[in-house]
């Protein structure tokens, strides 16, 4: 074992260096684990701030929590979804955990159900949280915007290119009208990840030159086809399996592993290539998606990235990030753990603190700390840069062909329809033995 002389541990609560960082983080909005919200909203505006939720499903119902907490004078006031049902559970679940409060207001008249449903919510609101599943979002973003929301929106922001340009010209929308946007990219806002950062910046790992991201796992849900439900309604139940709506894994859970490449790195890549396909996961209730992903991404510095995910029981699991660099590696890992590594193999740097603030709870605060101070957090550009990143991704392992930023980015490929009813058909739909199409690499078009 190699000595750790070098080694420096960090514990914000004890060490000076941690005081200091801590009490800059408290100046831009991030808690100390002790700090309540309610000390901070008493020396800023207090008016009371309603909040909207559109997607009542588990994060937007978790979104909502967050929000409630993150600020002593905000009262959920509107729900939307196109489900009654699903509306219905959130708010019970939201009423329990604020019983005794004020702080859930949301009156049987402003329970809006329905595919346009989300446009009611929002007119309602000063605080919006955009939850649906993640091919609705360019155009609900829209609309907050245009109505001059403040907002916290999940990622990935789109699924398909039109979807992202549409994101960033309406990010260029809320700086000018100085609106708030936070994007649940929440290792922005996770004390590891931001210590690692900070060191990037300092020059001790030197220049990134490669590194491997990874979203392993055993996969998600499934939620099987029930009698009467029409295909539409099957779909949006079953949203995970089909890229309409979700895209694919690449892009809704790898999105994270990703994007701490490009902010790490600094760029954004300019090309990609790779494969993918379905092996384990591959029957009727497993829609169009692949099981597992594979790219290669380049970047203009020269750096390349290996980028894997897969959704495949019974395998090596791993959600993290590792980088070299000319001075060392890194080691991430989203439980909070983060360490940097000399090419003499000692340990230059280690990050172990258990008693971190909940960094998507931390979204939130941030978000409303900033609206009190009239400042402004815009972090949709690189959320929409960084979804786009995990849409190359799926092109390069859909097509099996090297996929160029500029490409990917000027793609007429509309997998959202920008207008739906429930009497649209889907995009997608099943052949004759129940299966739906499958991407076939060397064939399939991905760019138009």
């Amino acid at each position: 074992m190699k000595s750790s002389k070098n080694k420096t541990d960090v514990n914000p609560n004890t060490s000076r260096r941690g005081f200091c960082k801590n009490t800059a983080l408290v100046g831009a909005g991030m808690l100390l684990p002790g700090l309540e919200m309610s000390a901070m909203v008493n020396v800023l505006n207090n008016k009371k701030l309603k909040l909207a939720v559109v997607g009542c499903g588990g994060r937007g119902t978790g979104a909502a929590n967050q929000a409630l907490k993150a600020d002593e004078n905000i009262e959920l006031v509107a729900m939307a979804d196109a489900f009654q049902d699903q509306l219905d559970n959130s708010l019970m679940n939201l009423q329990k955990e604020f019983e005794g409060t004020k702080k859930v207001n949301v009156k049987d008249a402003h329970k809006y159900v329905g595919l346009d449903a989300y446009k009611k919510a929002i007119d309602m609101a000063d605080v919006v949280i955009l939850a649906t599943t993640p091919g609705f979002r360019p155009y609900h973003f829209e609309y907050a915007i245009n109505a001059g929301k403040h907002v916290f929106m999940e990622k990935p922001v789109a699924v398909d290119a039109p979807g992202i340009r549409k994101v960033l010209e309406m990010a260029k929308v809320a700086k000018e009208k100085k609106l708030n946007v936070v994007v649940g990219l929440q290792r922005h806002y996770q004390n590891n990840y931001l210590a690692i950062a900070d060191k990037i910046k300092e020059g001790s790992v030197g220049k990134i030159v490669s590194g491997q991201v990874y979203w392993n796992s055993a996969g998600v849900w499934v939620r099987p086809r029930k009698e009467g439900q029409t295909e539409l309604e099957y779909q949006m139940r079953n949203w995970y399996y089909f890229n309409w709506l979700c895209g694919d894994h690449i892009l809704e859970q790898h999105i994270h592993n990703i994007d701490v490449a490009n902010w790490f790195i600094g760029e954004y890549p300019i090309s990609a290539q790779g494969m993918g396909g379905r092996q384990i996961r591959t029957g009727k209730d497993h829609g169009e998606i692949f099981d597992h992903h594979f790219v290669e991404f380049t970047y203009p510095s020269g750096a390349v990235i290996a980028s894997q995910c897969r959704h495949q029981p019974d395998t090596w699991s791993k959600v993290g990030e590792n980088f070299q660099g000319t001075k060392g590696s890194i080691e991430m890992n989203d439980a909070g753990a983060a360490s940097i590594v000399g090419l003499d193999g000692e340990k230059m740097f280690d990050y172990r603190n258990r008693n971190d603030p909940n960094p998507y709870q931390v979204e939130h605060d941030r978000l409303f700390a900033s609206i009190r101070n009239n400042e402004v957090i815009s972090d949709a550009e690189n959320g929409a840069k960084s979804t786009m990143t995990a849409i190359m991704g799926r092109m390069a392992t859909y097509s099996g062909k090297v996929i160029t930023w500029e490409d990917a980015l000027a793609s007429t490929k509309l997998l959202m329809p920008s207008e739906i009813t429930w009497e649209s058909t889907p995009p997608s739909v099943p052949g004759p033995d129940g299966l739906y199409p499958i991407p076939t690499p060397g064939v399939t078009d991905v760019l138009s």
